[in-house]
């Protein structure tokens, strides 16, 4: 048949014919929000892949990033509680674009009385701990800038958290290398932005020394320069090298710090050095110095000043700490390659004993362990952690957790903490603009480390859901994808650390699946280690990997901050004659979010059965019939009963005979 006018005519009649067989077939529609085109509309990306960032979500082929190697000698001052150094950093532009102009961070001028932080930052943060009556800030001098040829001329300007080098003579693309170096020195805070900072303790002080030279701002192919001032909610983002650098600080205290220590038959005593080499082949707790030798001058060698030397390769920062009120212990942490690394806790005496710090190393070496056999094998030679009256901070290599944690809570920081070592240290985010990208996954890979420490010893109670969501329901609840410091302070906690958990886990246990998850989350790990993406990246490399559209939940969970509200609307018998054949049972999406289906039915019996509908169902409807088919009476169907979904309304989730 090759009349077009008789093969239209057909063609519409089939149409009209299945149009009204489908209407008929589709239960009344669902009062409420929900709109299936906007939750699943096609157009979620605005950019297409690129030589630079593939569309996979994996690095391009022509990816580059700068880098950035540090060398850094500094003394510690006890007296003044000061900090005084020299930096040299070596600056490689990979970049195809010639730089004229330099930009450095300065964090340590969140802390001057004036800066734009202390501006923003109102009375009772936590991030508002400033210079406490001291002059905060940098004193920066000798600055210079040189190439292999010589002197390079320049000029700067310091504005708030940031420098700017001008230089005289562009730095050259793909390759151009350039040296700056300069002195600088800073009044420590006592709580810096609850980041860094000293403590008094019965022993003395203690001091966590972070955010402490001069590092390059990250230029990259999204937005070059990355130059977001340091305000305090707001992380880091930092370019990867190697670090080498020297601390000088009074000889009857112990310091620790990132990477690997260069010389320590040079800092310990003979019998310190000898557990400290024990402690590497040692999977149980070596107690390098006890709480009891805390006191005796013979745990230190007899100088005035002992300089402690480190090493770091491929690490975005590095921290220390030093005390000569610490307890030390050490063992060895197994990574599944067959190497070895150093597990390390230092503590006041009144954080030892088996319910706090005495356990340290346990958890430290747990941790790391868990994370590199699941994930991605920890880089480091060392994994120390810090009890101080910092309550919580990550740095490659070491974490300062707060001092006076117990059991439960003293494991949860430590896991907590050493969690960042894979966001951001190993998978490069911007923590400034995308802090969710850090804190959020990382909550997420903590629940199923505690599931795993010791048999479950801390293992926590599933989320509830159900009230997770009235919650974050609230009309000032904001959502996922803002700044940290545009973001209301009391917000934090759940939109950058609990709800894109929450969400993980959502795609893990009841829309991907833990295999399809875990292969894609892997492979985000694996190719960005050492990289930096961005939430594009992200996204696309958990589509590809994992073989699902999953930007309706990208859309509704991170971009927005979208109810989800499933109904019961009916639930029916069916019957042939007097014949019981079934039920049928309409749920209706009520508000923006589309999720899966979880259905619990209960008959006379008492047989229970458990359906899971796939989010699909919502992609050109409101509403959805599940046909039941049994012979028995149905007492009880409810949507979702373990609260594993985050229903905002469970008020219409039940329907009882």
């Amino acid at each position: 048949m090759n009349n077009p006018f008789v093969q239209r005519t057909l063609l519409y009649v089939v149409f009209f014919a299945f149009s009204i067989s489908a209407q008929a077939q589709q239960a009344p529609a669902a009062p409420g929000n929900y709109d299936p085109h906007a939750a699943f509309s096609p157009l979620f990306y605005t950019q297409n892949g690129n030589e630079f960032r593939s569309a996979s979500g994996y690095p391009g082929p022509k990816y580059w990033q700068n880098r950035a190697d540090y060398a850094v000698t500094a003394n510690l001052d006890d007296q003044t509680n000061t900090v005084n150094g020299t930096v040299t950093i070596t600056y490689k532009n990979n970049s195809p674009d010639q730089l004229p102009y330099i930009w450095l961070q300065l964090d340590q001028n969140l802390f001057e009385k004036n800066s734009r932080g202390n501006g923003l930052i109102k009375l009772g943060s936590r991030y508002g701990a400033r210079g406490e009556k001291v002059n905060g800030g940098y004193q920066i001098s000798g600055l210079t800038v040189s190439k292999k040829a010589g002197p390079v001329k320049f000029t700067s300007i310091t504005e708030d958290t940031r420098m700017q080098i001008r230089l005289d003579q562009p730095l050259g693309a793909e390759g151009d290398v350039v040296t700056i170096k300069m002195n600088f020195s800073f009044v420590i805070p006592i709580n810096g932005s609850d980041r860094m900072g000293h403590l008094s303790t019965q022993n003395g002080e203690i001091y966590t020394i972070a955010q402490w030279f001069p590092r390059l701002c990250v230029y990259d192919d999204v937005l070059g320069w990355n130059t977001l001032p340091y305000w305090g909610a707001g992380e880091f983002y930092c370019e990867y090298g190697d670090v080498t650098y020297s601390v000088t600080a009074p000889g009857n205290q112990i310091l620790m710090g990132s990477g690997e220590l260069l010389n320590p038959q040079e800092v310990f005593t003979a019998e310190q050095l000898k557990r400290w080499n024990a402690a590497k082949l040692s999977d149980k707790t070596v107690v390098i110095r006890s709480a009891e030798e805390v006191l005796d001058p013979k745990s230190r060698p007899a100088k005035d000043k002992l300089t402690w030397k480190f090493k770091m390769t491929n690490t975005r920062d590095v921290a220390w700490s030093s005390s000569k009120a610490f307890v030390l212990d050490a063992a060895k942490i197994n990574l599944p390659s067959g190497k070895k690394s150093l597990a390390v806790s230092a503590h006041p005496v009144e954080s030892s004993g088996a319910d706090s710090y005495g356990r340290g190393v346990e958890y430290v070496k747990a941790s790391i362990e868990h994370y590199s056999n699941k994930w991605f094998e920890y880089p480091y030679p060392m994994a120390v952690n810090i009890a101080s009256n910092v309550s919580g901070m990550e740095y490659p290599g070491i974490v300062f957790c707060g001092w006076k944690a117990k059991n439960a809570q003293a494991y949860g920081v430590i896991d907590h903490e050493f969690g960042h070592t894979w966001f951001p240290m190993i998978v490069g985010s911007n923590e400034r603009k995308y802090g969710w990208m850090d804190e959020g996954f990382n909550t997420f890979i903590n629940g199923l480390s505690s599931d795993a420490f010791n048999n479950g010893e801390y293992k926590a109670a599933p989320d509830d859901l159900h009230k997770a969501a009235k919650y974050m329901a609230q009309p000032n609840r904001e959502y996922i994808m803002l700044s940290p410091d545009a973001m209301i302070e009391q917000n934090i906690g759940v939109n950058l650390y609990s709800k894109p958990s929450w969400g993980l886990n959502i795609l893990r246990d009841h829309v991907l699946g833990a295999d399809r998850f875990d292969y894609a989350f892997k492979n985000y790990i694996k190719q960005w280690s050492f990289k930096h993406p961005t939430p594009s990246d992200f996204f696309r490399s958990m589509e590809n990997g994992a073989g699902e559209d999953l930007s309706w939940f990208w859309r509704g969970w991170f971009l927005e901050n979208w109810k989800m509200d499933q109904a019961l609307t009916s639930v029916t018998p069916s019957k042939k004659g007097d014949q019981l054949e079934g039920y049928s049972i309409v749920i209706a999406n009520l508000d923006k979010m589309p999720m899966p289906v979880i259905l619990q039915v209960k008959t006379a019996s008492g047989k229970t059965d458990m359906i899971k509908i796939p989010v699909d169902v919502w992609m050109r409807n409101k509403t959805w019939t599940v046909n039941y088919a049994t012979t028995e009476e149905v007492v009880s169907v409810v949507l979702d009963p373990d609260h594993q979904l985050p229903d905002s309304d469970e008020s219409n989730n039940t329907w009882t005979k």
